[in-house]
Parts: C-alpha cells; sequence; structure tokens
C-alpha cells in the first residue's frame, strides 16, 4: 500500500493535500417513458482522485448520458464525463413498458473546493443532451460521509507504469472467490490481462496503463445463476441472468460495488467472476464482467471492455436480445455503428477504405441461415441444461465456419458498412465485416473500434486538451 500511495501523492506533490475522491450515490427510478432522480449519500472515498488534472473535460461524445460539475458562483465548468448505465439499458426491455424499477448510481469526480452544481443529462431524439436532473453539492456539508468502509483485503499491483493522475487505472475486481481461492484470482486476472495487452490499441499502449486487483473474501465459492436455482450473496453481488438473459452477468449492488472499488484508484472496471458457465457483460463507463474459467473467457474479457472503456455497440444481430427495437432506427450515439441514413455523412469517412461501395455487400443471407441453425442448437442445449462442453464445442464449430466464411468475402479488411448490427438485421450497419464486436473470431477490433479505443486513452492518458477547463 505504501508503493500505492506514493504513485498517489507522486503528482500532487506542490499541494498541501492531494484532492480526495467525491462521490455522489443517487437512486434512478422509472420506466420505458419517465424517470426521476433522488439523493442517497453524498461519500468521500478513501484514496485521492486518480484521473488526470489536465483532462477534466471530456470531449468525446460517448454516453447516453453525461455529468458535468460547475462552480456555484460562476457557473464555470470543472469537469465533465459520458457514461451509460443499467437503468439506460432496462428501460429499453418490455418489463420497462409494464413496471417501474429502482436503480441504484454513482457520479465520482475530484472533491471541490467550492460549492457546485452537479448536472446530469441525457440525450434526445436528435442525441442532443438535454438536463434531467441536477443537485447542489456543498463539499462542506455535515452529511458529506468521510469515513471508510471494511477494506476489501490488500491492493494487488498486476501493472504499474506510473502515478495514476497519468495512467490510465484498470481495476480487476473479483467475486465469489473465496479467500482460498486469492491465488486463484490473482492467475486468473494475470492471465486476462496479459491477453488484453495483445489487442491493439491496448498492445501499443501499454505503458500508458496501471493495472490493480482487488478480491474481497465470499464467503463460498461462485455467484447467482437464477436460472438454475442456484443464489449466492456474493461480496460485489455480480449475478447471471440480468433482464432474464442467461450469459448477461451484471451486478445490482452498486453500493457493494462502489465500496469496495473505492479502494484502489480506478477510471475503468472488469469484475471477475469466478465460474466457468460462458458469461460476462459491460457498460460504458460502469464496469464489465467475464466468468474467469469459461472456454471463452479470453474473448468475453476482450468484447465486454470495448463496451465498457468506449462505449463499443454489439455489432452482431442473430444472437436473443432482451432490448426492444427501435421503432425508427435513429443514429447510434457509439462509434462503430451507423443508421447509414446519409452515406455522404458517414461517421467514420475520414477511416473508409479507398472504393469501398456503400452499403458494402457481403454474403449477409447464408450468414445469417448458418447462423439461425446455431441459435436453435444453443436454445436446446440450455433448455436440456446438458453439459457446459457441449456449448463449447458448439460455439467453437460456430467460430471455425464464421471465420472461413467472413475472412473469404470480397471486402474482408476493408472499411465501410456492412448491414447487420445493433441486434439489428435492417437499418444498423457495422464498419467491417468482421470484428471482436461481431463475432467471437479469433480477429482484432476492426479500425473504427481501434480510433474510438485510442480516443478515450487520450482522454486519461493524453496531453491537456486545447479547451481544457481548470480542476476544481
Amino acid at each position: 500500500m505504501r508503493t500505492l500511495l506514493a504513485l498517489l501523492l507522486a503528482t500532487s506533490a506542490a499541494s498541501a493535500a492531494p484532492v480526495r475522491t467525491f462521490r455522489v450515490d443517487y437512486f434512478h427510478t422509472g420506466n420505458a417513458t419517465e424517470e426521476r432522480f433522488s439523493l442517497d449519500r453524498l461519500v468521500l472515498e478513501p484514496l485521492p482522485w486518480p484521473g488526470n488534472p489536465s483532462r477534466p473535460v471530456d470531449e468525446t461524445n460517448l454516453g447516453k448520458y453525461l455529468f458535468e460539475v460547475r462552480d456555484s458562483a460562476t457557473n464555470r465548468l470543472l469537469y465533465s464525463r459520458g457514461f451509460a448505465s443499467i437503468y439506460g439499458e432496462w428501460e429499453t426491455t418490455s418489463e420497462a413498458k409494464e413496471v417501474h424499477r429502482t436503480f441504484h448510481e454513482s457520479l465520482r469526480f475530484p472533491a471541490p473546493e467550492k460549492p457546485v452544481q452537479v448536472l446530469l443529462k441525457k440525450r434526445d431524439a436528435r442525441n442532443a443532451f438535454r438536463e434531467i436532473w441536477s443537485l447542489a453539492v456543498d463539499p462542506k456539508d455535515m452529511f458529506v460521509d468521510p469515513s471508510a468502509p471494511a477494506s476489501p483485503g490488500p491492493l494487488l499491483p498486476l501493472l504499474q507504469s506510473g502515478p495514476p493522475a497519468e495512467k490510465v487505472d484498470l481495476l480487476i475486481l473479483g467475486d465469489g472467490y473465496t479467500a482460498q481461492e486469492r491465488p486463484k484470482f490473482e492467475k486468473d486476472a494475470r492471465r486476462l490481462v496479459d491477453i488484453l495487452f495483445t489487442f491493439s490499441p491496448f498492445k501499443e499502449r501499454k505503458a500508458d496503463f496501471n493495472v490493480w486487483g482487488l478480491v474481497p473474501a465470499a464467503a463460498e465459492s461462485g455467484i447467482s445463476r437464477p436460472s438454475t436455482g442456484i443464489h449466492r450473496r456474493s461480496p460485489v453481488g455480480a449475478t447471471y441472468d440480468a433482464f432474464g438473459s442467461e450469459r448477461y452477468v451484471l451486478t445490482f449492488d452498486n453500493r457493494a460495488f462502489r465500496d469496495t472499488a473505492a479502494f484502489a484508484p480506478y477510471d475503468f472496471v472488469e469484475i471477475l467472476v469466478n465460474g466457468n458457465t460462458y458469461g460476462g457483460g459491460g457498460i460504458f463507463g460502469l464496469y464489465g464482467t467475464v466468468a474467469s474459467d469459461s472456454l471463452w473467457s479470453p474473448y468475453i474479457f476482450v468484447h465486454e471492455f470495448g463496451h465498457h472503456f468506449a462505449g463499443l455497440a454489439d455489432e452482431y444481430y442473430t444472437s436473443d436480445s432482451a432490448y426492444l427495437p427501435a421503432e425508427d432506427r435513429p443514429e447510434p450515439w457509439e462509434k462503430n455503428v451507423t443508421a447509414l441514413k446519409d452515406p455522404a455523412q458517414l461517421k467514420w469517412k475520414a477511416l473508409l477504405s479507398p472504393a469501398t461501395p456503400l452499403p458494402t455487400p457481403w454474403s449477409k443471407e447464408a450468414y445469417e441461415t448458418h447462423a439461425r441453425d446455431i441459435q436453435q442448437r444453443r436454445r436446446q442445449i440450455r433448455a436440456e441444461r446438458r453439459p457446459e462442453s457441449e456449448m463449447d464445442a458448439l460455439f467453437t464449430r460456430q467460430r471455425d465456419w464464421e471465420e472461413k466464411f467472413l475472412s473469404s468475402q470480397k471486402h474482408s479488411g476493408k472499411v465501410g458498412a456492412f448491414e447487420g448490427a445493433m441486434y439489428e438485421a435492417r437499418g444498423y450497419y457495422r464498419p467491417q465485416v468482421d470484428c471482436v464486436m461481431f463475432t467471437r473470431d479469433r480477429v482484432p477490433f476492426c479500425g473504427v473500434c481501434q480510433h474510438a479505443l485510442t480516443e478515450v486513452i487520450e482522454l486519461y492518458a493524453g496531453k491537456p486538451a486545447k479547451s481544457g477547463a481548470s480542476s476544481p
């Protein structure tokens, strides 16, 4: 811990005291047509703020939501970040049309010295951010809680490249590991981190990252999987079957998640769950998840990290989804998918391969025929509760067929606009015929995805932005 504190304080040597991390915890309640917000608590986390003081303002234009911190006296913008949320996904499900639900969420930023106004904004139908909630925050309020929760255990340095304020800080957070399984967690975490840095652009920018590990001891091994009658009270609360999707892993216990993660300097979090059933998830700016012992954990880790790190959209469209299709196919905010309403204004026009037609032709019908057969076999395996090894074998056969099929396409390796993305067979397009965000194939992130990932790396480890605002 002494080494960590030295790193945290390294860029604050000129200050009398390092800036703490401030957190607003709140409740997000509503349904498919309305939403409300209410304050839960104001928290000073135990560690100093790990973020880049020279890049406080987010200009990536990512996220379904955006929050701003403004000086109350001058209205000067001090900090901002785009993000997505579990609520933002849930409101697009069929359940949201029938019931109200409440989700716990958090906003983290450098602790201000003076009163600030925290503004929460959401994209409207035209993709413009509109204010939906505002909260006055006085850092000297007697209800700001500076107490530290119980420590989840020692912090494990997995990759140390420099002071957190100058690096992208990634936390690997274990869930469902008993005290005796701590060595297993460390082995799992190191294996997956090593795999992440074989993918561009992470490979080339490895020196811009710190990676930390935390694993609170679980009372019993594993996490909940309600569809099979398994329920666990794991420390972080991760569970399969989120939104009724058997492979979707999330935690809905945001307070436990935040109080645990607060013992590490982090910008991004990957929750590593102790289990062998295929599963994972990723929400931009919140966290990613992956089941450590699944045969497909390397792919899932990297794919879901793409969601969490840069808001990359799912490019696949033949799998079952809990989300309802968009009625008017609006232009997505995600940078790797488009509705292509005006090819001349293609969002990745600068990366388009020369002489590539728009839309870009590919053997879509043959691909879909094969995918439907795989989905039918997949549902049968799950319905009959057959061994996970049978699902792995099915996915392996699917991967081998898709790699050969997609690599043989005329425009393979080219950046264009290939129809089929975001769970929709028609109306949405992806940049390349294959990508980490499209299949489980052994392929890299496409050129557009790599560009988006690099932009986020720059936000956290880059040099000062030209229009950068002052820190709180």
